[in-house]
């Protein structure tokens, strides 16, 4: 039987692999877990996660000293954290390795993945987009660390910026024209605008942001000059939601909510994450934005406890 307690999550640092180890690890050990950054090293970093001789020295001391003493399950995410389980596997460590790998899932005992990395495999555990803390528990917690917006009239719009990506558009002029559509919205509606941006949404756009909603009711944050980043609060007490396309990440984390989920203009998005908008919207988790930002009816999209539940299963 494998000790759950004793699970790590192990990434590279970067955001969006630090979060979906975290969550997964956290849903397996019911609690705290260890965590390990990876700091990589040439000339492995170029290669994971294919092993070369050596490998055992290719993330330094963190890595060195988990090593030695191993947890007994390794959570990783991302391709550097995917050499890292590799290695921890071999020395008797469970392993699950969210996102295609590139290589043979074979390699660890369970690779998750999300359906628009098209991945097959005996092994293989796929999900609805990525893996987040997103539940009820999570939200009730953001309410009350960020409690003001609470205070503010309904409806609440959050309204959550990224940016260009390699497979979206997303910039001065698509904002506009998102913004144009909430402006309608509130005309009829009223309520209040909680808006955030992300690190990568545009200067100008961030811009844009802060004086189209000066008069509006609500907050809109750009950066840390404006404080802590309320986006957790803003997804406990939206009344519903608007996305800009680019960020599977972000939408993921919007649908896990009990809120209606509009993304602005799906249809500019390609690649892999418009298969995860597609099916989305085949399964009527979100809608195209418009202007009536008409409410429906949604279930949360809640993969992180179903895949750990399934981990449970298969290990």
């Amino acid at each position: 039987m494998i000790d759950y307690a004793h699970s790590c999550a192990i990434s590279d640092g970067r955001a969006g692999n630090v979060r979906q180890a975290d969550a997964l690890a956290a849903a397996l050990a019911e609690g705290d877990h260890a965590r390990c950054l990876l700091a990589p090293r040439a000339p492995w970093r170029w290669l994971a996660p294919r092993r070369l001789p050596g490998s055992q020295f290719a993330f330094g001391d963190d890595f060195g000293r988990l090593l030695a003493a191993p947890p007994a399950l390794a959570v990783g995410c991302g391709r550097q954290a995917a050499l890292a389980t590799r290695l921890l596997r071999a020395h008797g460590v469970a392993t699950v390795q969210i996102l295609d790998p590139r290589i043979d899932p074979a390699h660890w005992d369970l690779v998750v993945a999300p359906l628009h990395d098209d991945l097959s495999g005996a092994n293989v555990i796929t999900t609805l987009g990525s893996l987040n803390p997103v539940d009820d528990a999570w939200l009730a917690g953001a309410r009350a660390r960020f409690a003001a917006p609470g205070s503010l009239p309904g409806p609440r719009t959050a309204l959550l910026l990224g940016g260009g990506s390699a497979h979206a558009r997303f910039d001065r002029a698509a904002f506009e024209a998102m913004a144009t559509m909430l402006d309608a919205a509130l005309a009829r509606d009223g309520g209040s605008v909680l808006a955030t941006a992300s690190r990568r949404t545009p200067v100008d756009v961030c811009d844009a942001l802060r004086e189209r909603y000066r008069d509006t009711p609500g907050l809109a944050w750009r950066d840390e000059a404006d404080g802590p980043n309320p986006y957790p609060g803003l997804l406990g007490w939206a009344d519903r939601i608007a996305c800009s396309p680019d960020s599977v990440n972000m939408i993921s984390e919007a649908c896990a909510t009990h809120a209606p989920v509009f993304v602005f203009d799906p249809g500019r998005v390609h690649g892999r994450p418009r298969r995860f908008l597609d099916a989305l919207l085949a399964r009527g988790r979100i809608r195209a934005m418009d202007a009536t930002l008409a409410p429906f009816d949604v279930e949360p999209l809640r993969e992180t406890a179903r895949v750990a539940a399934e981990i449970r299963n298969r290990l």
